[in-house]
């Protein structure tokens, strides 16, 4: 019997959802963004969506376009592009924990979850509908 993996075998990822907090005395957050990582598979990714007019509903006066930037930096982390700086250079799994501790900014990540998926990509939009959008 083989231990090769093949692509259709289940492999473990984690997750955690990205939440943004607008007015930390209120204690309110509002679920932005998924970051998925997939060792097995070399994976990590992250989608957002931002609900402008449900955020505004929480803090009339937040400035929009500065949690825009941060998601975008989120992102530049996630993919590892040059915008992401030193953490551009680091593997996929020290980015994932990187982006999903804990954190005192208008950005937050949730607690990490784990599961089984085929298809990492297909799984960061299925969290993305369930649990953003």
């Amino acid at each position: 019997m083989s231990n090769i993996r093949t692509a259709a075998e289940p492999a473990i990822f984690e997750y955690a959802t990205l939440r943004i907090v607008p007015r930390v005395e209120r204690g309110e957050t509002m679920n932005v963004g998924v970051v998925v990582y997939c060792r097995a598979r070399d994976y990590l990714g992250c989608r957002t969506h931002l609900d402008e007019q449900r955020l505004l509903a929480l803090d009339p006066l937040l400035n929009v376009e500065g949690v825009r930037a941060a998601l975008r930096a989120v992102d530049a982390v996630c993919c590892g592009g040059e915008r992401a700086g030193q953490a551009a250079k680091e593997p996929p799994g020290t980015r994932f924990r990187w982006l999903t501790a804990p954190r005192s900014t208008i950005i937050q990540p949730g607690p990490v979850h784990a599961g089984l998926t085929e298809n990492p990509e297909a799984e960061l939009d299925r969290l993305l509908n369930l649990l953003v959008k």
